[in-house]
């Protein structure tokens, strides 16, 4: 499991769990915000380094008034109840995603644990709010045109202009509820991830299975487009170096 450093969660299943249950969608949301802190805290005793969690799209505005609503009361509940124990356990917190247009309450709880935590060294914690993968990409390509006054933007120019540069390209994706796809999520830093997709509604997921996914998944044998292993990577990158300036 040692090579499963940075996980992204797509935490899906809420209203359905609660209507398989015949209760009103806003319920399997409120079961689906207490196993974050489960899942949270479980990264943490792992050694995570980071852990980004999706928990509103910029396609979920297309939901209900009255689900949007109680999403984002849950969102401020959740916040207000876990700022605490970001701090104590030495949780970096961020927010990923246009977070500035919700209301200046929850705005100004999220500064706040922002700052609070900005000397942190532990964890990152990434909570992905009106997030869109593609919005990410051009804000961060049109803040490097304002930056710099090259012809040229590389690589590492988007990845140092992404909403949280801090945050490592994703080593593991895990979706709960059975749909197999991203939905425009983190699109940039899944270049190499390894996917898990499970059948598993987001508040029947449980620290059991997680342990069992991480386990799972830091056995494949991960070659990053190369034929020999992970560990080797550098090696490999080395050597094609060399084989570019024969070609060259």
């Amino acid at each position: 499991m040692s090579s499963i450093k940075n996980v992204a969660i797509i935490m899906d299943g809420n209203g359905r769990w609660a209507k398989q249950r015949h209760r009103p969608r806003v319920w399997g949301h409120v079961r689906g915000s207490n196993k974050v802190n489960e899942i949270v805290s479980e990264s943490v005793a792992l050694g995570l380094e980071s852990l980004t969690l999706y928990a509103f799209s910029t396609e979920n505005w297309s939901r209900p008034t009255d689900e949007v609503k109680n999403l984002f009361k849950l969102l401020k509940k959740f916040l207000s109840r876990e700022k605490k124990n970001l701090i104590k356990n030495n949780i970096k917190f961020d927010v990923i995603g246009n977070y500035k247009v919700l209301d200046t309450s929850i705005v100004k709880i999220i500064d706040e644990i922002k700052v609070k935590t900005e000397k942190n060294t532990g964890m990152i914690l990434s909570l992905a709010i009106n997030y869109g993968g593609r919005a990410e990409i051009i804000d961060a390509v049109n803040k490097c045109l304002q930056k710099s006054e090259v012809n040229e933007i590389t690589e590492q120019d988007i990845t140092d202009n992404l909403y949280n540069p801090l945050v490592k390209n994703i080593d593991l994706l895990i979706r709960t509820a059975g749909d197999r796809r991203v939905s425009n999520f983190l699109l940039w830093q899944i270049c190499y991830s390894e996917f898990f997709f499970t059948d598993t509604k987001w508040p029947d997921f449980s620290i059991e299975e997680y342990r069992n996914i991480l386990n799972e998944v830091g056995g494949r044998d991960r070659r990053f487009g190369g034929i020999e292993s992970g560990s080797n990577l550098k090696d490999n990158q080395k050597q094609a170096n060399r084989n570019l300036k024969i070609l060259s």
